[in-house]
Formats: structure tokens, sequence, C-alpha cells
């Protein structure tokens, strides 16, 4: 299985402005391919291939020195990103869709450099990294035996490594317990058991430090104090999804690790994140949360079951339509009489639906209705 481990790195200063000239001069290159290609299409009605501006890098060296300072593989891989990115848009309009021509780059949107295994070295709390030199690291998990290409990314000022690196399933002894999951907006979460898990709003609570750096940004002039209190604005954003991820990982975990089978809604979160309830939406992440909870199950060998949305929660566990509006939260079955939480018996029918029979009924009896 392919997995990213991601680390903090802490290069020194010498370190962050060797690495800011790398990520300038690799922009340059990704414009001047992608130049390159518009040109030659104008010109000749023909496109340029990878290999062909690949074979340029020797004559481009050499007139310029300072890219000798860049790992060779490093260019290439902006020259790969290049190809890639005009594979995909020729790749989209095939399908008949209406992709975005690529385009060049901003400052803030050209943002990693590409190393691979034989470009770098890790010892203990270190990471050697050719042309760059030796940066620390904060090795917080160990790395596997097999590592791949190291990606270093620049996130609003501070610098990651990550390892794209190829892991053999760890599966966890079996467990035969299996638990539904109805994401929500008033509970993050409720499962079949009658569990609720609190929503933490990490949004809502920091909308406060999010309106005095919005204002902050919105009375400055375009100029570096602009860009000091945009990137304060920023990070209050990330901090919100750190925070959010952590939760995430916490639960998503925990599950994975005390049932062997879970079932899921197969929701459209990008629709929902369109709809009237679009901040409580995003502000819950239930995709994220759906797509740690998937590998990590794949991961441990367990069941993960995506189960269709549609009528989850206008059904009742006995099979009965029950219509009910958003504020309905304890809704009457006229056909059983069962009177719970609509998020409870969501989770309920989701797990029905999964075709899942929980270890503590027996194949064949009938599940009660309890009021």
């Amino acid at each position: 299985m392919h997995r990213i481990f991601k680390y903090r790195l802490y290069p020194n200063r010498k370190q962050r402005r060797m690495l800011d000239t790398h990520l300038m001069l690799c922009r340059e290159l990704y414009h001047a391919g992608l130049q390159e290609r518009i040109e030659s299409y104008k010109t000749n009605r023909k496109g340029v291939t990878w290999l062909e501006q690949q074979s340029q890098l020797p004559a481009i060296k050499e007139a310029r020195p300072e890219f000798k300072n860049i790992h060779a593989h490093t260019l290439q891989a902006v020259l790969i990103r290049l190809h890639r990115a005009f594979q995909n848009f020729f790749g989209r309009v095939r399908k008949g869709q209406n992709p975005g021509f690529p385009r060049f780059k901003g400052a803030n949107r050209f943002r990693s450099l590409v190393f691979t295994c034989a470009a770098y070295q890790v010892h203990g709390s270190r990471v050697q990294i050719s042309k760059v030199g030796s940066v620390k690291i904060k090795m917080h998990r160990p790395l596997p035996k097999e590592v791949g290409t190291l990606f270093l990314k620049n996130v609003r000022g501070a610098w990651y490594g990550c390892f794209a690196c190829e892991v053999e399933t760890d599966a966890l002894p079996a467990i035969h317990q299996a638990i539904g999951i109805d994401v929500g907006v008033k509970s993050f979460a409720v499962l079949s058991d009658g569990t609720a898990i609190e929503n933490p709003r990490y949004y809502q609570q920091a909308q406060a430090k999010l309106r005095v750096a919005q204002r902050r940004v919105a009375r400055r002039k375009r100029g570096h104090r602009r860009g000091k209190a945009v990137l304060l604005f920023q990070k209050i954003h990330q901090h919100m999804a750190q925070q959010r991820a952590d939760f995430q990982h916490q639960l998503s975990t925990g599950l994975v690790q005390n049932y062997g089978t879970i079932a899921v809604e197969d929701l459209n979160v990008p629709g929902l994140a369109g709809s009237m309830l679009a901040k409580f939406v995003r502000d819950a992440g239930g995709a994220g949360f759906f797509q740690k909870l998937a590998y990590k199950a794949e991961s441990a060998g367990r069941e993960f079951i995506p189960v269709p949305a549609p009528g989850t929660s206008q059904t009742c566990i006995c099979g009965a339509a029950v219509p009910k509006r958003l504020s309905d939260r304890e809704p009457v079955c006229t056909a059983c009489g069962l009177i719970t939480d609509r998020d409870h018996i969501s989770a309920r029918v989701i797990l029905q639906r999964a075709r899942i029979v929980p270890s503590c009924v027996n194949v064949g009896e009938v599940m009660p209705c309890v009021a």
C-alpha cells in the first residue's frame, strides 16, 4: 500500500533562502516550459514533448549557472509536472468536460520540490538533502524501511517533508462487531449503538479571531504589511485544519480498532457544501473523515461499506417510510411506534442496508424496534 509520511522540517536561515531560491527557479522553468509549448502550437500547430524539453536542461544550466545548484531530478520533476498538467487537460477534453488550460502559477501556487530516494538520506533527527544540506526534521514516528520520493512543501512559511512509501498491510485481530455511522450537523456523528460524538465546531470557535484578522487584511494596502496580515489570517485557518484533522484521526483510529465492519452513508458532500448548511458541513469536514476511515480500514483489514444515502433519514428501522423535516429530531413511526433520535435511527438503517447482522443478533433473528 502506498502511504505518505509527513514530517515538519526546521531549516536554518541559510537553508530557507536556498529553498526559496530553488522554488523561484523551478517556477521559472515551469513557466518557460509552458510558454514554449504554447508558442510551438501557435507557430507549428504541434506540441513539445517532455523528452524534448528535458534534453534542453544541460544547455539551460550552461546559460544559467544558478540552475546547477538544483538537483537534476528536481528540475526534471518540474517538466514532468507540466507534462501531467497537459495530459490531464487533454484527457478531460476527450471526456467532453470543460477543463481549464494549464496556467502560469503565482508564487503562492508553486510551493513544492521533488527529490528521488538517491538524493537524500535520513540520519536520526536530520535529513541530508542534495544541494540543500543537513536539515533538522521532527521524526514523530518512524519511517518504513522502504522509502521513495521526497516532497518538500512550503505551507504558509513552514516546511514539511513528505515521504512516499510503500508499506505492507498491518491487519488487526479479527473482530465480528459491526457499526453504522450517521454523520450529521447537530452531532458530528451518531453510531448505531446510540453513541453520539460531539461536534467540535472549530470554525465557530475561531470566528472571533478570523473576524479580527480579516478586518486587518481589508485595511492594509498591497505591499509587505498586507502580506504579513494575509499570512496571519492563513495561519488561523491552518490551525483549524490541523485541529479538525487531529480530531478525525483519533476518532477514525478508535472506530477501526473496535469494529470489524464499518458502514457509512455515501454522502454527496460537495452538494451539501453548496446548500443552506454549507458552513456547518464544511466545519464538520465529513469528506475528510470518510477518507481517513476508508484507508485505515483497508490498512487494518477491516470492511468499510459505503451505503447509498437517499432515504436513510426518511425510513424507520422497521422499513416503513417516515417523512420528516430537518427540525424533527425525535420522529414517531406510525407503523411500529418507535420514538427515538433521528440520527440514531439513520445509523441503524445504514447498518441494515449494509446487510450486516450485529454480533449481538443471531442470523435470521429480526432486530426489535426499541422505543
